[in-house]
């Protein structure tokens, strides 16, 4: 009986050091595991976050608008087509389309562009198909028998009807007079066919629409040096 009772003590004392010592283990581990980073598998067939993000952010900048920077002429260009869209009450891609075509000409002939736009102005508000009296066509209602050299390569009299070829001629008329005359006013009363008018008064309409433009030119211009 006394035997049995020491070899249950030692069993006791044994099952005591073990339990000890898997509680010391256990104890260490939960110290030291967070210390070690442990190498993470990629799982074969889970995505990849980080292309995932990469692609959201080139999606989301694709997605924004960019801004758009307008140069000194665009924004003279488009206040003017805009004044003159709302005071002859014209589409504004009407507008937009004559005061492109008048710069364009204004370059090839070394003439206002202005000037061009003040004088359709006058003589047609700004109406493609205008006609008078007299035969004058187009928006700067030119007499085509009296250019017919100018209108040959445009393809004839009819010609005149088109926005662009009617402004183009226009143009060329009006540097042909200016060279000749070395004044405008007198260009612009040759260009009306009133040379031996004492007043004028054509020119007179013509200039007042160019100051007026010309003030729009300038608002636009000091708008640019001031962004």
């Amino acid at each position: 009986m006394s035997n049995m009772r020491v070899q249950a003590s030692r069993a006791f004392e044994a099952l005591k050091s073990l339990f000890a010592l898997v509680g010391i283990t256990a104890l260490g581990v939960f110290f030291i595991l967070p210390l070690v980073r442990l190498p993470v598998p990629l799982v074969s067939g889970l995505p990849s976050f980080a292309p995932i993000e990469a692609a959201a952010a080139e999606a989301l900048e694709g997605a924004l608008p960019t801004a758009v920077v307008e140069t000194p002429l665009e924004r003279e260009q488009r206040s003017v087509a805009e004044s003159i869209a709302k005071r002859y009450r014209i589409a504004d891609a009407a507008a937009t389309s004559f005061v492109t075509i008048a710069y364009r000409a204004a370059d090839q002939h070394r003439v206002d562009a202005l000037l061009i736009l003040a004088v359709m102005a006058i003589e047609s508000r700004y109406n493609p198909v205008a006609e008078s009296v007299m035969g004058a066509k187009g928006l700067m209602q030119v007499i085509p028998k009296y250019h017919q050299e100018k209108l040959f390569e445009h393809g004839g009299d009819q010609s005149l009807l088109e926005p662009e070829v009617n402004i183009l001629v226009g143009a060329q008329i009006l540097r042909e007079y200016q060279r000749r005359f070395g004044d405008m006013e007198t260009a612009l009363q040759m260009y009306a066919g009133a040379l031996d008018e004492p007043t004028s008064q054509y020119a007179n309409k013509v200039l007042a629409e160019k100051a007026r433009l010309d003030l729009l030119r300038f608002k636009a211009r000091k708008t640019g040096t001031q962004a």
